[in-house]
Order: C-alpha cells, then structure tokens, then sequence
C-alpha cells in the first residue's frame, strides 16, 4: 500500500511493541531501539510523522484515529469474538490441548483522508472502495 501511496519511496521505517511475540525473531537492536522509546507514545510519533510529512501504516485503526494514514489489521471486535468461543469451549470442559487453532480470518481496512490531504497524497480509489473506515 505504501508503494502505491508514495510510488517514489526509498526508505520505510518498522516500528513494533517489543513485548510483542510476533517480533520474537526480529534482531536484538530492533527490540532495544523499541525499549528505549518506549511503545505507548502514538499521539507524539504521529504528531512527528505529520511534522515530517512521512505517511504512516499501522497495524490498528486507533493509529489512524489519532491522526496516522493507513491502517490494515486483524479485527480487533473479531479477535475478542473469538476469545469469547475459545473460552466458552474451556468452560464446557474441553481441553486446551483439544482446542482447534485460531487464526484471525478478518481483516480490517482504515484510511484518513484529512492526513492524506495534509501529506499531498490522493488516495486510489481501488483502497477507498476496500476500506472498511475513512475518516474524513
């Protein structure tokens, strides 16, 4: 999405929560940059992205309401949806070990045409017509 936003880009950044198990094979100066920031300051490095004029994805759509570009995620009311299940199941005596993996299955699209507007992007329509939100 970046490349079609910013056809012309020559350096992407990767941020991450360091206590995230996701990054767990990420290099060990990675997760020390990330601690040394510190990970809940998302109005301030949007803020410095804005000040920058650096378009910003992000993995959940509160990045995009406090003021970040784009964001492309699994479903957070869906995720808890499927907590709710897993956990109804362990309450009916299944065992965990017997419990099926779960794996996010929806994904969810949001865009901030105020940020697009400031940054001098026009977004493509084929992404506006996917999104599951735009803030305008």
């Amino acid at each position: 999405m970046l490349s079609e936003l910013v056809p012309n880009v020559t350096v992407a950044v990767l941020m991450v929560n360091p206590q995230s198990p996701e990054i767990a094979h990420q290099r060990e100066t990675v997760q020390q940059a990330a601690r040394a920031l510190g990970w809940h300051r998302r109005k301030q490095i949007v803020a410095l992205a804005a000040h920058h004029a650096i378009p910003t994805i992000s993995s959940n759509r509160e990045w995009v309401a406090a003021g970040g570009l784009i964001s492309y995620g699994n479903s957070i009311p869906d995720a808890y949806r499927r907590a709710g299940l897993q956990t109804g199941r362990l309450l009916r005596g299944v065992k965990p070990t017997d419990l099926p993996v779960d794996r996010a299955t929806k994904f969810e699209l949001a865009i901030n045409l105020t940020t697009a507007k400031a940054l001098g992007l026009t977004i493509p329509d084929k992404l506006l017509v996917a999104a599951d939100e735009v803030i305008e």
